[in-house]
């Protein structure tokens, strides 16, 4: 299988899906044409959302596209894209999910009390599709909150529907990868007008709180999801080092727990977790200025900056 990653860019206003193998981009509709020259460029290759509603049957002509194309580029009849085309978020989710306190350490960080995991359950949350924003764009700090908060993710996408899965078989249902920074209002997570301590819809839904990208990475590029090195860095110093080998509930048990109680659907993102290391932990929360950088090794890395919103 070759190895590739699809992303969008915007193109006179209007998004555009590319392909990305190696260090080069390419418009994934002129690919198409330059390898189909008799036919039309079918809609998929518009449409990075389109193509994970139908992966199990795109996926492999992506990879055929993928395969011909440097021998298209080194004939001249494909051009890869300019460098400096501005990227925006590589899909839509359908749904986000995230789970929460999944490593013990960042348990521990945020005075997390866990279960033994043999009497316990993943705890997952959702979180508003409306929140994402792409690497290079702002994260928009509001006013009702002092205490912004970092949390990097390898975010795991949803091939084809999926309904009560075994763990064993989760492997199957995943598209493919992409790096999240769980964006979260530390103070705005709790409640006492209310009996419920938490509210995690408050928390982080907010405009922008989930950068996301800079690719969707197929499945077949990460040899091992579960030994794949998360890093955050704050205005270059670097904040959080994990690796998704320490998951207390692994991916694959995300999914069957997830799958036990609705149907996934293709193009649904699970935040996996996030490492030790955030600001909650050391009393260190995000100001307007700040810069932020988190990476999935393998997969990609994405860069932020903290903006007041204007009010």
């Amino acid at each position: 299988m070759s190895q590739y990653a699809l992303t969008r860019y915007i193109q006179d206003n209007t998004p555009q899906t590319a392909i990305v193998i190696g260090q080069f981009r390419y418009n994934l509709a002129d690919l198409y044409q330059a390898a189909h020259p008799q036919q039309s460029a079918p809609g998929w290759t518009r449409d990075s959302d389109r193509c994970l509603a139908d992966w199990p049957d795109i996926s492999a002509q992506l990879d055929s596209l993928a395969a011909q194309a440097p021998g298209l580029a080194s004939q001249e009849k494909i051009t890869p894209l300019a460098d400096d085309i501005r990227l925006t978020t590589p899909f839509t989710p359908t749904t986000i999910f995230g789970t929460a306190s999944n490593y013990h350490e960042h348990a521990e960080e945020m005075q997390t009390v866990l279960a033994a995991k043999a009497d316990s359950s993943p705890y997952v949350f959702m979180k508003a599709t409306s929140s994402i924003v792409a690497s290079g764009e702002d994260v928009v700090m509001p006013p009702e909150t002092s205490q912004l908060d970092w949390e990097v993710e390898l975010g795991v996408v949803i091939g084809k529907q999926a309904r009560r899965v075994k763990a064993a078989d989760a492997l199957d249902y995943i598209a493919g990868y992409t790096v999240v920074n769980d964006i979260s209002a530390r103070d705005l997570n709790r409640r006492s007008d209310y009996p419920f301590k938490h509210d995690w819809f408050r928390g982080k839904s907010w405009d922008t709180f989930c950068p996301m990208g800079p690719v969707f990475m197929p499945k077949q590029a990460i040899a091992d999801p579960h030994n794949v090195r998360l890093g955050l860095w704050l205005n270059g110093k670097q904040m959080q080092d994990g690796n998704t080998s320490e998951l207390i509930w692994n991916i694959f048990e995300q999914i069957e727990y997830l799958s036990g109680i609705l149907t996934l659907r293709p193009g649904d993102l699970i935040m996996t977790g996030t490492p030790a290391g955030v600001g909650k932990g050391i009393g260190l929360f995000l100001k307007a200025g700040d810069k932020l950088e988190a990476s999935a090794e393998g997969v990609g890395h994405i860069v932020n900056t903290v903006r007041a919103e204007a009010v």
